[in-house]
């Protein structure tokens, strides 16, 4: 009836996304409409690609109010659901729009003097690991002083990492940015949010994050059909109980 595997079914009874399935005296699970409109709703909401732990737990309380049969509490944990995935999207897209912003003038930072690693670190609010890894990482090229080898940030390095910092706590990816940044950087790039939305063919594996708005636009949409569900299922209870 919901287009899964036997198998999948039992999987969700032990991970509490179904109600406890009773059984008949031959040992037969006896499944209920209760089970099979939980089933539809988990299906909706485990379609998609994982969008983070923020969305998932927002997700997961929908299934809670499910299957304790609190359909009016399901609705409204969507419609929080759907809120939570929203945000979201407006927090990349803000970051999107720095991004372009910076992108177009490479606008220096307000920092006036050269800095070092640790006054860095403390100036943007992150440990000098991150710094060191978003190095390594070829996100950004930081000139060291000469006769002993420190590394010296200035305004334009600043300004990138102020860029970056903002597209990672927006939940681009790493290899997203970096894509964005390798095109920047040859003066290649058209389109930052095409090119941070688009995984290159030699990319085999890739996350949600790695093209994250299009993963954003496909949650907001399901948001919407989980929603359509959940009123369907209410408005198909409540003919039940006036049949009656």
């Amino acid at each position: 009836m919901v287009g899964i595997h036997p198998n999948t079914v039992r999987r969700y009874e032990e991970w509490g996304l179904i109600p406890p399935v009773e059984r008949g005296r031959n040992g037969y699970r006896i499944y209920t409409q209760k089970h099979v409109d939980c089933l539809r709703v988990a299906r909706v909401i485990f379609a998609g690609d994982y969008a983070g732990r923020v969305i998932r737990l927002a997700a997961m309380r929908v299934i809670h109010f499910c299957v304790a049969d609190d359909w009016g509490g399901a609705l409204e944990a969507a419609y929080q659901h759907q809120a939570a995935i929203q945000s979201e999207k407006a927090q990349a897209l803000a970051a999107v729009n720095l991004l372009e912003h910076w992108a177009r003038g490479k606008t220096a930072d307000t920092t006036a003097r050269y800095l070092r690693i640790a006054d860095t670190a403390r100036l943007l609010g992150l440990s000098c690991d991150k710094l060191r890894n978003w190095e390594r990482n070829g996100l950004v090229a930081i000139p060291r002083q000469p006769e002993n080898g420190y590394r010296l940030y200035g305004p334009e390095e600043i300004s990138r990492l102020r860029v970056i910092r903002m597209l990672i706590q927006a939940g681009y990816s790493l290899m997203a940015i970096l894509r964005m940044l390798t095109l920047l950087d040859r003066g290649e790039l058209r389109d930052a949010r095409q090119a941070l939305d688009t995984p290159n063919p030699d990319e085999d594996v890739y996350m949600a994050a790695d093209h994250w708005l299009s993963t954003l636009a496909a949650e907001e949409q399901r948001s919407r059909n989980l929603i359509e569900l959940l009123e369907s299922i209410i408005t198909a209870r409540n003919q039940v109980t006036a049949a009656r």
